[in-house]
């Protein structure tokens, strides 16, 4: 585009150059016959002629200086207009190469992760269907253990579908006013026995503040928090939960004192499918790696932030920060 517009520009320039040098060296021949004919006392009716061999070539030389500065002018704008092409299309095309990445990581996550309770489920079911004494016991236990690998993978789909539906961006957010500690009583319900089981005791400190969106996705998110504090806390240990108003702001913490993140693990945390070191790996805990990105989704929509502290070995606090009405 800009080649087509500096190519028609420096036409029209060349043509209205040439056309005003060669209307110059006539209007010079013109005056120079005039006073010619002054002089002789002759005034000839027509007195514009063509232009002498000498000024045509003058003529000539001129055509080529312009046609070669044009021409050089535009070489320079080739060559800048592509450099800069180059550096904005780059620029450009970034967030692009960053999602397609990201596509492919998490198609290559999620493929990994449906591939390995189906793996465990066919090779169960080839190892049995091949024992000759195979009876009705061995089947229930059969059945029970694909039972489970099927609401693992159901678990998986639930959390993708509600990855998808937090992440879409087409999708209008209802903002209704709510309390935020009926939002906290929800989520505390939803975990209830896994803290029971673990005998982990909550120390609550909320503040009765209104907030306006989604209380379910609220509810929602601070039951994904809840569930991470409770899963990588040891057992008789406590978990603190505090809401408070800063200015126009509800500030909530969730601190626990578990097993914590590596500070080179922090800035991945909510990213889809990632977990952290060998720790936190589904050798001692369950899960996907999805339930932050799942949180982390809830909060950009209703406007808000959320981020992590943590250390090794002294426990984890998340931070998350909401508008209150």
């Amino acid at each position: 585009i800009i080649m087509i517009i500096s190519t028609v520009f420096s036409l029209t320039i060349y043509r209205g150059m040439v056309f005003e040098i060669e209307r110059g060296l006539r209007m010079q021949s013109r005056r120079i016959i005039i006073h010619e004919q002054l002089n002789k006392k002759i005034i000839a009716d027509d007195v514009f002629t063509e232009l002498s061999p000498e000024e045509k070539i003058i003529f000539e030389e001129a055509k080529q200086r312009v046609t070669q500065r044009l021409l050089i002018v535009n070489l320079g704008i080739i060559f800048i207009a592509g450099v800069l092409s180059y550096f904005l299309a780059g620029k450009t095309l970034q967030p692009i190469e960053v999602m397609v990445n990201e596509q492919k990581r998490f198609i290559a996550d999620a493929s990994h992760e449906l591939r390995t309770p189906l793996t465990t489920m066919k090779t169960e079911i080839e190892v049995t269907t091949r024992d000759k004494s195979f009876n009705f016991p061995q089947a229930k236990k059969l059945l029970n253990s694909n039972l489970e690998e099927i609401n693992k993978m159901q678990a998986l789909t639930n959390y993708l579908l509600s990855l998808s539906n937090h992440q879409d961006n087409q999708q209008a957010l209802t903002k209704l006013p709510f309390s935020l500690k009926k939002a906290a009583d929800l989520a505390f319900a939803n975990v209830e026995k896994l803290a029971q089981d673990k005998k982990l005791a909550f120390t609550k400190k909320i503040q009765n503040l209104t907030l306006s969106g989604d209380i379910a996705s609220i509810s929602e998110c601070l039951t994904i928090l809840l569930d991470n504090a409770i899963k990588y806390s040891p057992k008789n240990s406590k978990i603190i939960f505090a809401a408070e108003a800063h200015g126009k702001k509800a500030v909530i913490t969730i601190q626990d004192y578990g097993v914590g993140i590596a500070a080179s693990d922090l800035p991945h945390i909510f990213d889809r499918f990632y977990r952290a070191d060998h720790s936190r790996s589904k050798e001692k805990i369950d899960g996907y790696g999805l339930g932050l990105s799942i949180a982390k989704s809830i909060v950009d929509k209703h406007q808000g932030q959320i981020y992590a502290k943590s250390k090794i070995g002294s426990g984890t606090v998340f931070i998350l920060e909401l508008p209150i009405i």
